[in-house]
């Protein structure tokens, strides 16, 4: 099944037509910048704009910054409040002419991880942290996810919010070295461990493809590891999903979770 996989970020919006069953991306990656301020009318409008450059006329699953609760949206992080109890999906599906599905940013892109990535066969406990405008998380226990945990969002024991000091965003906009960058993380990465106690962390996002440049400054117990499919994952998640709800609907029964998603060759 080929899907159009959307990730809706703080500074860009891309999409790519994507192969379900191999997570391959099978046409050009496009990004527009996300507008601002970022209000349900200008990210439809830029969303049309990224299905007519791909001459895309089927499903679309989305990757969006929000806890996403039965398609509708229950928070906004790094976009317009105005998203707050905004059915998205129907929004989107209006607004593109084409069947959306959304859910979760860091989860979808977490499912990905978790399917063809590092965290693929990782039984256990794995937490996956999205490094970018914000911190996204998603959390696993032998395959299964807890979605919307936006743990990113979390008080710190300094008494600041974890992504507003140690978010990629926060590391460009305050110029740190990556030495003291990986300080500040290491001190959100133990405080989730004292939490959850992973059995592996994966790190996601732009910063991740830089692990070796602040991994001395990681001191927790549970190894931590790149995502394999770095900036690719929110994209190749959210046509996973949506492919999986696809699939749920023309079944026989009920809806299908997004924690319910196996590997392909199982």
């Amino acid at each position: 099944m080929q899907i159009l996989g959307i990730d809706v970020g703080g500074t860009g919006i891309k999409g790519a037509i994507i192969e379900t069953s191999t997570g391959e991306l099978v046409s050009e990656r496009l990004r527009i910048v996300t507008p601002s301020p970022a209000t349900p009318e200008s990210i439809g409008i830029t969303l049309k704009e990224l299905v007519e450059r791909h001459g895309w006329s089927g499903p679309i699953g989305i990757g969006f910054p929000a806890a996403i609760q039965h398609g509708i949206a229950r928070t906004a992080a790094n976009i317009d409040p105005a998203f707050i109890g905004l059915p998205v999906a129907d929004y989107f599906s209006i607004q593109t002419g084409c069947s959306v599905q959304v859910a979760n940013d860091a989860d979808v892109a977490g499912l990905a991880e978790m399917r063809f990535g590092a965290g693929q066969d990782v039984s256990g406990v794995v937490l996956i942290v999205t490094i970018g405008t914000g911190l996204g998380t998603a959390l696993f226990s032998d395959g299964q996810l807890l979605p919307n945990t936006e743990l990113g969002h979390i008080f710190l024991d300094n008494g600041l919010e974890a992504e507003r000091y140690a978010s990629e965003a926060v590391r460009d906009a305050q110029q740190l070295k990556w030495k003291d960058w990986g300080d500040r993380l290491n001190h959100y990465l133990i405080t989730m461990e004292n939490l959850f106690w992973p059995d592996l962390i994966i790190l996601g996002g732009g910063a991740s493809k830089k692990l070796h440049k602040f991994a001395p400054q990681i001191t927790t117990q549970t190894p931590v590891v790149p995502a394999r499919l770095l900036n690719q994952a929110g994209m190749v998640g959210a046509a996973l999903f949506a492919g999986e709800k696809l699939k749920s609907a023309s079944g026989p029964g009920a809806d299908i979770h997004p924690s319910h998603l196996e590997r392909s060759d199982r």
